[in-house]
Protein backbone atom coordinates (compact mmCIF):
# COMPACT_ATOMS: atom_id res chain seq x y z
CA UNK A 1 0.00 0.00 0.00
CA UNK A 2 3.01 2.29 0.28
CA UNK A 3 3.27 2.50 -3.48
CA UNK A 4 -0.36 3.46 -3.78
CA UNK A 5 -0.01 6.23 -1.22
CA UNK A 6 3.07 7.57 -2.95
CA UNK A 7 1.35 7.58 -6.30
CA UNK A 8 -1.67 9.30 -4.79
CA UNK A 9 0.67 12.06 -3.49
CA UNK A 10 1.99 12.67 -7.00
CA UNK A 11 -1.55 13.24 -8.18
CA UNK A 12 -2.41 15.82 -5.50
CA UNK A 13 0.82 17.40 -4.35
CA UNK A 14 1.63 20.71 -6.12
CA UNK A 15 5.35 20.11 -5.54
CA UNK A 16 5.18 16.82 -7.51
CA UNK A 17 3.26 18.45 -10.34
CA UNK A 18 5.73 21.31 -10.37
CA UNK A 19 8.71 18.98 -10.63
CA UNK A 20 6.97 17.12 -13.44
CA UNK A 21 6.32 20.34 -15.39
CA UNK A 22 9.92 21.46 -14.87
CA UNK A 23 11.31 18.13 -16.06
CA UNK A 24 9.15 18.01 -19.18
CA UNK A 25 9.89 21.65 -19.99
CA UNK A 26 13.62 20.99 -19.75
CA UNK A 27 13.35 17.89 -21.95
CA UNK A 28 11.67 19.98 -24.65
CA UNK A 29 14.01 22.96 -24.34
CA UNK A 30 11.28 25.48 -23.46
CA UNK A 31 11.84 28.59 -21.38
CA UNK A 32 9.26 29.36 -18.74
CA UNK A 33 7.95 32.21 -20.92
CA UNK A 34 7.64 29.97 -23.99
CA UNK A 35 5.71 27.41 -21.98
CA UNK A 36 3.44 29.99 -20.39
CA UNK A 37 2.43 32.05 -23.46
CA UNK A 38 -0.06 33.12 -24.48
CA UNK A 39 -2.40 32.33 -21.59
CA UNK A 40 -0.04 32.62 -18.61
CA UNK A 41 3.13 34.38 -17.49
CA UNK A 42 6.65 33.14 -16.88
CA UNK A 43 6.25 34.12 -13.22
CA UNK A 44 3.20 31.83 -12.91
CA UNK A 45 5.13 28.89 -14.39
CA UNK A 46 8.04 29.63 -12.02
CA UNK A 47 5.67 29.64 -9.03
CA UNK A 48 4.03 26.43 -10.23
CA UNK A 49 7.35 24.66 -10.74
CA UNK A 50 8.44 25.58 -7.23
CA UNK A 51 5.32 23.91 -5.84
CA UNK A 52 3.96 27.10 -4.28
CA UNK A 53 0.64 27.04 -6.16
CA UNK A 54 -1.84 24.32 -7.03
CA UNK A 55 -2.51 24.62 -10.78
CA UNK A 56 -6.09 24.71 -12.01
CA UNK A 57 -7.42 22.15 -14.46
CA UNK A 58 -7.40 24.81 -17.18
CA UNK A 59 -3.76 25.63 -16.49
CA UNK A 60 -2.75 21.97 -16.54
CA UNK A 61 -4.56 21.38 -19.81
CA UNK A 62 -2.80 24.40 -21.37
CA UNK A 63 0.60 23.23 -20.15
CA UNK A 64 -0.07 19.61 -21.23
CA UNK A 65 -0.90 20.78 -24.75
CA UNK A 66 2.24 22.90 -24.93
CA UNK A 67 4.37 20.02 -23.61
CA UNK A 68 2.80 17.46 -25.92
CA UNK A 69 1.51 15.13 -23.22
CA UNK A 70 -1.95 14.20 -22.01
CA UNK A 71 -3.67 16.03 -19.17
CA UNK A 72 -3.75 12.77 -17.16
CA UNK A 73 -0.02 12.21 -17.52
CA UNK A 74 0.79 15.74 -16.41
CA UNK A 75 -1.68 15.65 -13.49
CA UNK A 76 -0.85 12.16 -12.19
CA UNK A 77 2.47 11.12 -13.69
CA UNK A 78 0.88 8.07 -15.29
CA UNK A 79 1.47 7.49 -19.01
CA UNK A 80 -1.78 7.92 -20.96
CA UNK A 81 -1.62 4.40 -22.32
CA UNK A 82 -1.07 2.65 -18.97
CA UNK A 83 -4.71 2.02 -18.04
CA UNK A 84 -5.45 0.78 -21.56
CA UNK A 85 -2.49 -1.59 -21.46
CA UNK A 86 -3.62 -2.97 -18.10
CA UNK A 87 -7.09 -3.52 -19.53
CA UNK A 88 -5.54 -5.41 -22.39
CA UNK A 89 -3.67 -7.63 -19.96
CA UNK A 90 -6.86 -8.19 -17.98
CA UNK A 91 -8.62 -9.43 -21.12
CA UNK A 92 -5.69 -11.77 -21.74
CA UNK A 93 -6.01 -13.09 -18.18
CA UNK A 94 -9.76 -13.56 -18.56
CA UNK A 95 -9.23 -15.45 -21.79
CA UNK A 96 -6.63 -17.64 -20.05
CA UNK A 97 -9.12 -18.40 -17.28
CA UNK A 98 -11.83 -19.25 -19.81
CA UNK A 99 -9.65 -21.64 -21.78
CA UNK A 100 -6.96 -22.93 -19.43
CA UNK A 101 -6.01 -23.80 -15.90
CA UNK A 102 -6.89 -21.30 -13.15
CA UNK A 103 -3.36 -21.36 -11.69
CA UNK A 104 -1.91 -20.04 -14.95
CA UNK A 105 -4.37 -17.17 -15.25
CA UNK A 106 -3.96 -16.31 -11.56
CA UNK A 107 -0.35 -15.31 -12.22
CA UNK A 108 -1.53 -12.89 -14.92
CA UNK A 109 -4.12 -11.34 -12.61
CA UNK A 110 -1.59 -10.95 -9.79
CA UNK A 111 0.83 -9.10 -12.04
CA UNK A 112 -1.86 -6.69 -13.22
CA UNK A 113 -3.05 -6.12 -9.66
CA UNK A 114 0.43 -5.23 -8.44
CA UNK A 115 0.87 -2.68 -11.20
CA UNK A 116 -2.62 -1.24 -10.75
CA UNK A 117 -1.93 -0.75 -7.02
CA UNK A 118 1.38 0.94 -7.79
CA UNK A 119 -0.37 3.32 -10.19
CA UNK A 120 -3.47 3.86 -8.00
CA UNK A 121 -5.86 2.58 -10.70
CA UNK A 122 -8.91 1.53 -8.70
CA UNK A 123 -11.00 0.01 -11.49
CA UNK A 124 -8.15 -2.15 -12.71
CA UNK A 125 -7.31 -3.22 -9.15
CA UNK A 126 -10.91 -4.35 -8.60
CA UNK A 127 -11.10 -6.25 -11.87
CA UNK A 128 -7.81 -8.02 -11.17
CA UNK A 129 -9.11 -9.02 -7.72
CA UNK A 130 -12.31 -10.37 -9.26
CA UNK A 131 -10.25 -12.43 -11.68
CA UNK A 132 -8.06 -13.76 -8.86
CA UNK A 133 -11.16 -14.66 -6.89
CA UNK A 134 -12.60 -16.62 -9.82
CA UNK A 135 -9.29 -18.46 -10.28
CA UNK A 136 -9.18 -19.39 -6.60
CA UNK A 137 -12.80 -20.55 -6.64
CA UNK A 138 -12.16 -22.87 -9.54
CA UNK A 139 -9.03 -24.28 -7.93
CA UNK A 140 -10.85 -24.77 -4.61
CA UNK A 141 -8.90 -22.24 -2.48
CA UNK A 142 -12.06 -20.89 -0.94
CA UNK A 143 -10.89 -18.67 1.92
CA UNK A 144 -8.45 -16.80 -0.32
CA UNK A 145 -11.15 -16.47 -2.99
CA UNK A 146 -13.62 -14.95 -0.54
CA UNK A 147 -11.02 -12.43 0.63
CA UNK A 148 -10.28 -11.31 -2.94
CA UNK A 149 -13.98 -10.79 -3.69
CA UNK A 150 -14.49 -8.82 -0.48
CA UNK A 151 -11.52 -6.59 -1.33
CA UNK A 152 -12.93 -5.93 -4.82
CA UNK A 153 -16.32 -5.05 -3.35
CA UNK A 154 -14.70 -2.53 -1.01
CA UNK A 155 -12.86 -0.90 -3.90
CA UNK A 156 -16.14 -0.59 -5.84
CA UNK A 157 -18.19 0.69 -2.90
CA UNK A 158 -19.10 3.93 -4.71
CA UNK A 159 -19.97 2.23 -8.02
CA UNK A 160 -23.54 1.28 -9.10
CA UNK A 161 -24.75 -2.02 -7.65
CA UNK A 162 -24.59 -4.03 -10.95
CA UNK A 163 -20.86 -3.28 -11.06
CA UNK A 164 -20.46 -4.89 -7.64
CA UNK A 165 -22.59 -7.96 -8.38
CA UNK A 166 -19.69 -10.17 -9.59
CA UNK A 167 -17.95 -9.59 -6.26
CA UNK A 168 -21.15 -10.38 -4.33
CA UNK A 169 -21.68 -13.52 -6.40
CA UNK A 170 -18.10 -14.58 -5.75
CA UNK A 171 -18.37 -14.08 -2.00
CA UNK A 172 -21.65 -15.99 -1.87
CA UNK A 173 -20.17 -18.90 -3.83
CA UNK A 174 -17.15 -19.07 -1.54
CA UNK A 175 -19.41 -19.12 1.54
CA UNK A 176 -21.57 -21.80 -0.05
CA UNK A 177 -18.64 -24.07 -0.81
CA UNK A 178 -17.31 -23.76 2.73
CA UNK A 179 -20.72 -24.84 4.06
CA UNK A 180 -22.26 -21.48 5.04
CA UNK A 181 -25.45 -22.03 3.04
CA UNK A 182 -27.76 -19.62 4.81
CA UNK A 183 -25.35 -16.72 4.52
CA UNK A 184 -24.80 -17.44 0.82
CA UNK A 185 -28.58 -17.27 0.25
CA UNK A 186 -28.80 -14.06 2.25
CA UNK A 187 -26.10 -12.35 0.18
CA UNK A 188 -27.70 -13.31 -3.15
CA UNK A 189 -31.32 -12.64 -2.23
CA UNK A 190 -30.66 -9.31 -0.55
CA UNK A 191 -28.73 -8.16 -3.62
CA UNK A 192 -31.58 -9.25 -5.94
CA UNK A 193 -34.06 -7.31 -3.81
CA UNK A 194 -31.77 -4.27 -3.80
CA UNK A 195 -31.49 -4.38 -7.60
CA UNK A 196 -35.26 -4.66 -7.94
CA UNK A 197 -35.93 -1.81 -5.52
CA UNK A 198 -33.58 0.43 -7.49
CA UNK A 199 -35.04 -0.63 -10.86
CA UNK A 200 -31.61 -1.91 -11.95
CA UNK A 201 -32.67 -4.93 -14.00
CA UNK A 202 -29.28 -5.53 -15.55
CA UNK A 203 -29.39 -8.90 -17.44
CA UNK A 204 -25.84 -9.97 -16.65
CA UNK A 205 -26.13 -9.03 -12.99
CA UNK A 206 -29.40 -10.92 -12.69
CA UNK A 207 -27.99 -13.94 -14.49
CA UNK A 208 -25.01 -14.14 -12.16
CA UNK A 209 -27.19 -13.87 -9.06
CA UNK A 210 -29.89 -16.32 -10.13
CA UNK A 211 -27.51 -19.02 -11.26
CA UNK A 212 -25.36 -18.61 -8.15
CA UNK A 213 -28.45 -19.07 -5.97
CA UNK A 214 -29.35 -22.48 -7.41
CA UNK A 215 -26.75 -24.46 -5.44
CA UNK A 216 -27.51 -23.10 -1.95
CA UNK A 217 -31.24 -23.48 -2.61
CA UNK A 218 -30.69 -27.09 -3.58
CA UNK A 219 -28.54 -27.87 -0.57
CA UNK A 220 -31.08 -26.34 1.80
CA UNK A 221 -33.95 -28.31 0.32
CA UNK A 222 -35.65 -25.29 -1.27
CA UNK A 223 -36.12 -27.16 -4.55
CA UNK A 224 -39.01 -25.11 -5.94
CA UNK A 225 -37.05 -21.91 -5.40
CA UNK A 226 -34.01 -23.43 -7.09
CA UNK A 227 -36.06 -24.51 -10.10
CA UNK A 228 -37.52 -21.01 -10.43
CA UNK A 229 -34.05 -19.45 -10.31
CA UNK A 230 -32.89 -21.88 -13.02
CA UNK A 231 -35.83 -20.96 -15.26
CA UNK A 232 -35.05 -17.26 -14.90
CA UNK A 233 -31.35 -17.81 -15.59
CA UNK A 234 -32.04 -19.82 -18.74
CA UNK A 235 -34.44 -17.11 -19.94
CA UNK A 236 -31.79 -14.43 -19.44
CA UNK A 237 -28.91 -16.28 -21.12
CA UNK A 238 -30.03 -15.83 -24.77
CA UNK A 239 -29.81 -12.08 -24.36
CA UNK A 240 -26.01 -12.40 -24.73
CA UNK A 241 -24.38 -13.22 -28.09
CA UNK A 242 -21.32 -15.45 -28.36
CA UNK A 243 -18.95 -13.57 -26.03
CA UNK A 244 -15.72 -15.20 -27.19
CA UNK A 245 -16.10 -14.08 -30.81
CA UNK A 246 -17.18 -10.53 -30.01
CA UNK A 247 -14.52 -10.10 -27.33
CA UNK A 248 -11.84 -11.38 -29.72
CA UNK A 249 -12.86 -8.75 -32.25
CA UNK A 250 -12.74 -5.92 -29.71
CA UNK A 251 -9.43 -7.15 -28.37
CA UNK A 252 -7.87 -7.28 -31.84
CA UNK A 253 -9.14 -3.79 -32.68
CA UNK A 254 -7.78 -2.45 -29.39
CA UNK A 255 -4.29 -3.66 -30.24
CA UNK A 256 -4.27 -1.66 -33.47
CA UNK A 257 -5.70 1.44 -31.76
CA UNK A 258 -3.02 1.37 -29.06
CA UNK A 259 -0.31 1.05 -31.72
CA UNK A 260 -1.75 4.13 -33.48
CA UNK A 261 -1.84 6.13 -30.26
CA UNK A 262 -5.66 6.30 -30.22
CA UNK A 263 -5.79 5.64 -26.51
CA UNK A 264 -9.37 6.65 -25.68
CA UNK A 265 -10.80 4.54 -28.49
CA UNK A 266 -8.62 1.60 -27.51
CA UNK A 267 -9.74 1.88 -23.91
CA UNK A 268 -13.40 1.85 -24.95
CA UNK A 269 -12.84 -1.19 -27.14
CA UNK A 270 -10.98 -3.00 -24.38
CA UNK A 271 -13.75 -2.22 -21.89
CA UNK A 272 -16.18 -4.02 -24.19
CA UNK A 273 -13.81 -6.94 -24.64
CA UNK A 274 -13.14 -7.23 -20.92
CA UNK A 275 -16.85 -7.25 -20.15
CA UNK A 276 -17.45 -9.97 -22.72
CA UNK A 277 -14.58 -12.09 -21.44
CA UNK A 278 -16.06 -11.79 -17.97
CA UNK A 279 -19.26 -13.16 -19.43
CA UNK A 280 -17.38 -16.29 -20.42
CA UNK A 281 -18.01 -17.24 -16.81
CA UNK A 282 -21.61 -17.68 -17.94
CA UNK A 283 -20.57 -21.10 -19.25
CA UNK A 284 -20.02 -22.13 -15.66
CA UNK A 285 -23.36 -20.64 -14.66
CA UNK A 286 -25.20 -22.31 -17.53
CA UNK A 287 -23.64 -25.58 -16.43
CA UNK A 288 -25.33 -25.02 -13.08
CA UNK A 289 -28.64 -24.68 -14.93
CA UNK A 290 -28.09 -28.00 -16.72
CA UNK A 291 -27.13 -29.37 -13.32
CA UNK A 292 -30.45 -28.18 -11.85
CA UNK A 293 -32.45 -29.55 -14.76
CA UNK A 294 -30.71 -32.89 -14.34
CA UNK A 295 -31.82 -32.93 -10.72
CA UNK A 296 -35.42 -32.11 -11.71
CA UNK A 297 -35.49 -34.93 -14.29
CA UNK A 298 -34.07 -37.32 -11.71
CA UNK A 299 -36.82 -36.35 -9.28
CA UNK A 300 -39.41 -36.99 -11.98
CA UNK A 301 -37.93 -40.43 -12.66
CA UNK A 302 -36.58 -39.59 -16.12
CA UNK A 303 -33.11 -40.92 -15.38
CA UNK A 304 -31.95 -41.03 -18.99
CA UNK A 305 -32.61 -37.31 -19.47
CA UNK A 306 -31.16 -36.59 -16.04
CA UNK A 307 -27.93 -38.35 -17.00
CA UNK A 308 -27.77 -36.37 -20.26
CA UNK A 309 -28.20 -33.00 -18.50
CA UNK A 310 -25.63 -33.84 -15.81
CA UNK A 311 -23.10 -35.05 -18.37
CA UNK A 312 -23.57 -31.77 -20.27
CA UNK A 313 -22.95 -29.80 -17.08
CA UNK A 314 -19.89 -31.92 -16.28
CA UNK A 315 -18.43 -31.51 -19.77
CA UNK A 316 -18.83 -27.72 -19.68
CA UNK A 317 -17.16 -27.48 -16.27
CA UNK A 318 -14.38 -29.94 -17.10
CA UNK A 319 -13.57 -28.02 -20.30
CA UNK A 320 -12.95 -24.96 -18.12
CA UNK A 321 -10.93 -27.01 -15.63
CA UNK A 322 -13.29 -25.88 -12.89
CA UNK A 323 -12.11 -28.71 -10.67
CA UNK A 324 -14.30 -28.30 -7.61
CA UNK A 325 -17.54 -27.74 -9.52
CA UNK A 326 -16.78 -30.66 -11.83
CA UNK A 327 -16.29 -32.93 -8.84
CA UNK A 328 -19.61 -31.85 -7.38
CA UNK A 329 -21.49 -32.61 -10.58
CA UNK A 330 -19.80 -36.01 -10.69
CA UNK A 331 -21.36 -36.83 -7.31
CA UNK A 332 -24.84 -36.06 -8.66
CA UNK A 333 -24.12 -37.94 -11.88
CA UNK A 334 -22.99 -40.95 -9.86
CA UNK A 335 -26.32 -40.94 -8.05
CA UNK A 336 -28.20 -41.15 -11.34
CA UNK A 337 -25.84 -43.83 -12.68
CA UNK A 338 -26.39 -45.97 -9.58
CA UNK A 339 -30.15 -45.62 -9.94
CA UNK A 340 -29.82 -46.71 -13.57
CA UNK A 341 -27.98 -49.85 -12.52
CA UNK A 342 -24.52 -48.61 -13.53
CA UNK A 343 -23.06 -49.22 -10.08
CA UNK A 344 -19.50 -49.84 -11.22
CA UNK A 345 -19.36 -46.59 -13.19
CA UNK A 346 -20.88 -44.69 -10.27
CA UNK A 347 -18.31 -46.05 -7.82
CA UNK A 348 -15.49 -45.25 -10.25
CA UNK A 349 -16.62 -41.62 -10.32
CA UNK A 350 -16.90 -41.35 -6.54
CA UNK A 351 -13.75 -43.01 -5.21
CA UNK A 352 -11.20 -40.44 -6.47
CA UNK A 353 -13.30 -37.57 -5.07
CA UNK A 354 -12.61 -38.46 -1.43
CA UNK A 355 -9.44 -38.99 0.61
CA UNK A 356 -7.10 -41.93 0.15
CA UNK A 357 -8.35 -43.51 3.38
CA UNK A 358 -11.91 -43.29 2.10
CA UNK A 359 -10.87 -45.05 -1.08
CA UNK A 360 -9.22 -47.79 0.99
CA UNK A 361 -12.41 -48.20 3.04
CA UNK A 362 -14.32 -48.67 -0.19
CA UNK A 363 -11.57 -50.83 -1.69
CA UNK A 364 -11.61 -54.53 -2.15
CA UNK A 365 -13.14 -55.32 -5.49
CA UNK A 366 -13.27 -51.76 -6.80
CA UNK A 367 -10.75 -50.17 -9.09
CA UNK A 368 -9.86 -46.53 -9.50
CA UNK A 369 -11.62 -44.43 -12.06
CA UNK A 370 -10.95 -45.45 -15.64
CA UNK A 371 -12.09 -44.46 -19.07
CA UNK A 372 -11.61 -40.74 -18.55
CA UNK A 373 -13.90 -40.54 -15.54
CA UNK A 374 -11.63 -37.96 -13.92
CA UNK A 375 -10.71 -34.85 -15.84
CA UNK A 376 -10.32 -32.21 -13.16
CA UNK A 377 -6.57 -32.37 -12.69
CA UNK A 378 -6.58 -33.99 -9.23
CA UNK A 379 -7.26 -30.76 -7.35
CA UNK A 380 -7.71 -32.54 -4.03
CA UNK A 381 -10.40 -34.42 -2.13
CA UNK A 382 -13.85 -33.18 -1.26
CA UNK A 383 -14.29 -32.65 2.47
CA UNK A 384 -15.43 -30.40 5.30
CA UNK A 385 -13.69 -27.29 3.95
CA UNK A 386 -14.04 -28.05 0.26
CA UNK A 387 -17.36 -29.07 -1.26
CA UNK A 388 -18.68 -30.27 2.09
CA UNK A 389 -22.25 -30.97 0.97
CA UNK A 390 -21.18 -33.04 -2.01
CA UNK A 391 -18.56 -34.82 0.06
CA UNK A 392 -21.45 -35.92 2.25
CA UNK A 393 -23.37 -36.96 -0.86
CA UNK A 394 -20.42 -39.02 -2.09
CA UNK A 395 -20.21 -40.84 1.25
CA UNK A 396 -23.96 -41.48 1.16
CA UNK A 397 -23.75 -43.03 -2.30
CA UNK A 398 -20.75 -45.16 -1.41
CA UNK A 399 -22.69 -46.33 1.64
CA UNK A 400 -25.60 -47.38 -0.58
CA UNK A 401 -23.24 -49.21 -2.93
CA UNK A 402 -21.60 -50.95 0.04
CA UNK A 403 -25.02 -52.01 1.35
CA UNK A 404 -25.98 -53.40 -2.05
CA UNK A 405 -22.94 -55.68 -2.02
CA UNK A 406 -23.57 -56.70 1.61
CA UNK A 407 -20.75 -54.77 3.31
CA UNK A 408 -22.74 -53.25 6.20
CA UNK A 409 -19.64 -52.13 8.13
CA UNK A 410 -18.37 -49.98 5.24
CA UNK A 411 -21.89 -48.68 4.63
CA UNK A 412 -22.25 -47.52 8.24
CA UNK A 413 -18.87 -45.77 8.13
CA UNK A 414 -19.87 -43.88 4.99
CA UNK A 415 -23.29 -42.92 6.40
CA UNK A 416 -21.73 -41.59 9.61
CA UNK A 417 -19.13 -39.61 7.65
CA UNK A 418 -21.91 -38.13 5.52
CA UNK A 419 -24.01 -37.25 8.57
CA UNK A 420 -21.13 -35.35 10.17
CA UNK A 421 -20.46 -33.32 7.02
CA UNK A 422 -24.09 -32.43 6.37
CA UNK A 423 -24.85 -31.45 9.96
CA UNK A 424 -21.92 -29.02 10.01
CA UNK A 425 -23.07 -27.49 6.72
CA UNK A 426 -26.75 -27.09 7.77
CA UNK A 427 -27.70 -29.02 4.64
CA UNK A 428 -31.08 -29.97 6.07
CA UNK A 429 -32.46 -30.98 2.69
CA UNK A 430 -30.47 -34.23 2.67
CA UNK A 431 -30.12 -34.96 6.37
CA UNK A 432 -33.54 -36.55 6.92
CA UNK A 433 -33.04 -39.11 4.17
CA UNK A 434 -29.55 -39.92 5.39
CA UNK A 435 -30.80 -40.50 8.94
CA UNK A 436 -33.45 -42.86 7.55
CA UNK A 437 -30.79 -44.85 5.68
CA UNK A 438 -28.61 -45.08 8.77
CA UNK A 439 -31.56 -46.01 10.98
CA UNK A 440 -32.65 -48.77 8.60
CA UNK A 441 -29.12 -50.17 8.52
CA UNK A 442 -28.80 -50.13 12.31
CA UNK A 443 -32.22 -51.77 12.73
CA UNK A 444 -31.35 -54.55 10.29
CA UNK A 445 -28.16 -55.28 12.22
CA UNK A 446 -30.05 -55.53 15.52
CA UNK A 447 -29.12 -52.15 17.09
CA UNK A 448 -32.66 -50.95 17.70
CA UNK A 449 -31.90 -48.16 20.20
CA UNK A 450 -29.25 -46.66 17.93
CA UNK A 451 -31.68 -46.92 15.03
CA UNK A 452 -34.35 -45.03 17.03
CA UNK A 453 -31.84 -42.26 17.77
CA UNK A 454 -31.07 -41.95 14.05
CA UNK A 455 -34.77 -41.81 13.17
CA UNK A 456 -35.41 -39.12 15.81
CA UNK A 457 -32.54 -37.04 14.44
CA UNK A 458 -33.98 -37.38 10.96
CA UNK A 459 -37.44 -36.30 12.09
CA UNK A 460 -35.92 -33.21 13.67
CA UNK A 461 -34.34 -32.22 10.38
CA UNK A 462 -37.47 -33.16 8.46
CA UNK A 463 -39.42 -30.61 10.47
CA UNK A 464 -37.16 -27.79 9.34
CA UNK A 465 -36.52 -27.72 5.59
CA UNK A 466 -36.07 -24.40 3.74
CA UNK A 467 -39.15 -22.63 5.07
CA UNK A 468 -37.63 -21.96 8.49
CA UNK A 469 -34.24 -20.81 7.21
CA UNK A 470 -35.19 -18.66 4.22
CA UNK A 471 -37.43 -15.60 4.13
CA UNK A 472 -39.70 -14.53 1.28
CA UNK A 473 -38.35 -15.20 -2.22
CA UNK A 474 -36.84 -12.22 -4.07
CA UNK A 475 -39.15 -10.33 -6.41
CA UNK A 476 -39.12 -11.58 -10.01
CA UNK A 477 -37.74 -8.88 -12.33
CA UNK A 478 -39.47 -7.89 -15.58
CA UNK A 479 -38.04 -10.14 -18.28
Amino acid sequence: MTQKSSEGARSDDPAEIGRRVQRLRGERGFTQRQLAEPAYTAAYVSTLESGKVRPSEAALRHLAERLGVSYEELATGRPAHLAAELRLRLTDARRALATGAPDDSAELFRAVHEEAVAQDLTEEQADALLGLGDCLLESGELTDARDRFAAAERLLADEPLPRRVPAVRGRATAHLLTGELRYACYLLESTLDELDAAGLHDPEALLLLYTASIAPYMDMGAHARAAHAAELALALAPRVDDPALVAGMHRGVARTLIAEGRIAEADASLAKAQELYRQLHIRTELAHCHWMRGYVHAQDGDLEQAESELRTARDILASKRAALFTEQVEVELADVLRRRGKTGEAAALLRPLLTASDEEDEGGGGSRSTGGARSTGGAGPLGAGRGAVHAGGAHRLLGLIAEERGDTEAAEEHYCAALSLLERSSAVGDLADLCRLLGDLLRRTGRVEAAMDAYRTGLGHRAAPGTTTLGPAPATPPM
